[in-house]
């Protein structure tokens, strides 16, 4: 299962409403780290798809959710659970630490 591109406009359905943990990437088009773990969220995506739902907002197309989130810097990983904050990881990460990172969240 691919990450799925989220919005403002889907957020509540898509994240606060899913009954499984969800992993949100917050990142723009300009944002080299972002770029760089975007592979490797695909990879995470696909491995554990049954565990987790993987997502990502643009924040420049989507300015309300980063905003009310407290986004200050980008990639920055949520990981909600039952519509809250479960976890929050700021930075890009080489792949084997954002899994250990979502698999102790979840």
């Amino acid at each position: 299962m691919a990450t799925q591109p989220i919005s403002d406009a889907s957020f509540q359905e898509d994240v606060l409403d899913s009954s499984e943990p969800v992993v949100v990437d917050f990142w723009a088009e300009w944002c080299g780290p972002c770029k760089q773990i975007g592979p490797a969220l695909e990879e995470i995506s696909n491995e554990l798809g049954t565990k987790v739902k993987v997502t990502k907002i643009n924040i420049d197309d989507n300015p309300q959710t980063p905003s009310k989130y407290g986004v200050r810097g980008i990639p920055t990983l949520m990981i909600f659970k039952g519509g809250e904050v479960a976890s929050v990881q700021v930075g890009a990460l080489p792949k084997g630490k954002i899994v250990e990172w979502i698999e102790g969240s979840i």
